[in-house]
């Protein structure tokens, strides 16, 4: 087994629910191998980089995307998904579509504080199971707060467009190399792993790169 730490950069948007599927199966898979270490990195996605600041009406948005006469069944199929990850999707909660701007902001200074998986996994949480508007800057300040942010530094960030301009950048990388779908996973710079991919599969894959082997092989 190799010594070295295997690095998988995560592009997500925190308004994406196969992102957050797609954590809690990569959670469960690191869980199961103690023995490799493995730094996560998440970088910005923005599903709808126009999106104005104060969000929309999620319903509308839906509507919009998918057609009205599909809302009333559009998230069966997700919700059971979740069920078998231990998420609580409630749909019913989200009233807004929000910017997710902010939203990846907090995140980019969660990793410098060395809590980006905590504050990723309850931005998720609070979009998808409670309901609550993730570009609010109260709801983010709590989020940073709860993860043992400095709660004044983050305010005065949030207040500013400290990193706007960064994240936008990332993101237009993101699309110019060829992410057309999140999550997608970039391992240790070499391999792209689209999709919420299960806990199984990521066993395998871990376990082959961990050994050192190259996972374009085959």
């Amino acid at each position: 087994m190799t010594t070295e730490p295997v690095t998988i950069e995560i592009v997500s948007d925190m308004v994406c629910p196969w992102c957050w599927i797609g954590k809690r199966r990569l959670d469960s898979a690191l869980e199961q191998l103690p023995d490799i270490a493995v730094e996560r990195v998440w970088r910005p996605y923005m599903l709808n980089p126009d999106m104005p600041a104060e969000g929309m009406d999620r319903d509308s948005y839906l509507a919009a995307k998918f057609g009205a006469e599909r809302l009333p069944r559009l998230h069966e199929p997700l919700a059971e998904i979740g069920r078998q990850e231990g998420i609580p999707f409630d749909f019913h909660a989200i009233r807004k579509m929000p910017s997710s701007l902010d939203a990846h902001r907090l995140a980019r200074w969660a990793r410098s504080a060395g809590v980006q998986p905590a504050v990723i996994e309850d931005l998720f949480s609070r979009y998808f199971e409670k309901g609550e508007d993730i570009s609010d800057p109260v709801v983010l300040l709590d989020v940073a707060e709860q993860a043992g942010m400095d709660a004044a530094i983050v305010a005065e960030l949030l207040a500013g467009d400290q990193d706007s301009d960064l994240v936008r950048r990332e993101d237009d990388l993101a699309r110019r190399i060829g992410v057309t779908g999140v999550p997608t996973y970039v391992i240790n710079q070499k391999w792209a792993v689209v999709g919420a991919q299960p806990a199984e599969s990521w066993l395998e894959i871990l376990r082959r790169v961990a050994a050192g082997e190259d996972l374009s092989a085959g």
